[in-house]
């Protein structure tokens, strides 16, 4: 059986779950699996943040992991899949838990609970709970701004003593407690950057890779700044970064995955932009910057690119 942490590495996406008149949009959806799995990621993350997972049914989940586990399949290219799991109450990530245990997918990628603000002590015994019952090993997912609680790195130092727990979604947005934790971190627990506009720092003090909304777009260009990074190649790796900062911005410019939905949609990846409420899609003034930026980047296509 492959390690876990084996696989925590490198560009992981998370995918974008498509609509059409308000259903998932399987056809949509597959054909997304298929333009990605032909480009340099090295993992799925379905049913998160990017994949409006807090407005996906069961059965809605249960068939996005089905899809996209069949095209990967098809396509021969078998990459890890991490399931998003969300929830203010324990005993309700215990059942979501046990109703996923036998579901086609590698790991999980749990957030903190929101709105309750547990103390630290609280989201430790949480965590382990969680880690005591999983079928599949844990990422963490620490986004205090959407928790409204983080995790301090002494708790989290804990947590990656469990052998179920293998990395971590670094959404902290604090850089000090970003390269504290790398540094500290014990061996073989992986750290993966998820705050896109700061993600090239985080790649630099030592992350093991990326989960990347942006990289939607320019997927190439994102995977070339993690290989050159983990080569030492660091002018190459800034060079990369350059193409992509100010897109790291405007996809999150209104609430995402929108900017992002909006932008697939116009360059004929999925069939519509829809996201489900409380989303809503983006206002005419960003599509409008939207558009602007896509017919640049077309336009660049044609000049010679940083490799």
């Amino acid at each position: 059986m492959t390690d876990p942490r084996a696989q925590l590495h490198g560009l992981w996406l998370p995918l974008i779950t498509p609509f059409s008149d308000g259903a998932l949009d399987e056809p949509s959806l597959r054909k997304l699996v298929r333009h990605y799995a032909a480009q340099p990621i090295d993992g799925f993350v379905l049913g998160a943040t990017s994949g409006e997972g807090l407005a996906l049914s069961w059965d809605e989940r249960l068939r996005l992991v089905s899809a996209v586990r069949t095209e990967l399949e098809a396509v021969g290219r078998p990459l890890p899949i991490c399931l998003g799991l969300a929830g203010a109450a324990t005993s309700d990530l215990i059942d979501a838990l046990e109703r996923t245990a036998s579901w086609p997918i590698d790991l999980y990628l749990i957030s903190s609970p929101p709105y309750v603000r547990p103390s630290q002590r609280g989201l430790l015994a949480h965590f382990l709970a969680l880690a005591d019952r999983a079928a599949h090993p844990i990422v963490l997912y620490n986004i205090p701004y959407r928790s409204a609680v983080g995790l301090d790195n002494e708790t989290l130092l804990q947590l990656a003593e469990h052998p179920a727990i293998v990395g971590l979604k670094d959404c902290c947005a604090n850089r000090m407690q970003t390269r504290d934790l790398i540094t500290r971190r014990p061996p073989g627990f992986r750290i993966l950057t998820g705050e896109d506009a700061q993600s090239f720092d985080a790649l630099q003090a030592g992350a093991d890779g990326a989960i990347l909304l942006s990289a939607h777009v320019e997927t190439e260009t994102f995977a070339s700044i993690l290989q050159h990074v983990k080569a030492g190649r660091h002018d190459a790796a800034a060079a990369c970064w350059a193409q992509v900062e100010d897109l790291t911005r405007l996809l999150f410019t209104e609430p995402s995955p929108a900017p992002a939905k909006y932008w697939l949609a116009r360059t004929g990846v999925i069939a519509s932009a829809q996201v489900r409420l409380p989303m809503v899609e983006v206002s005419t003034e960003l599509a409008a910057r939207l558009d602007q930026e896509i017919e640049r980047r077309v336009q660049r296509e044609v000049q010679p690119r940083v490799a």
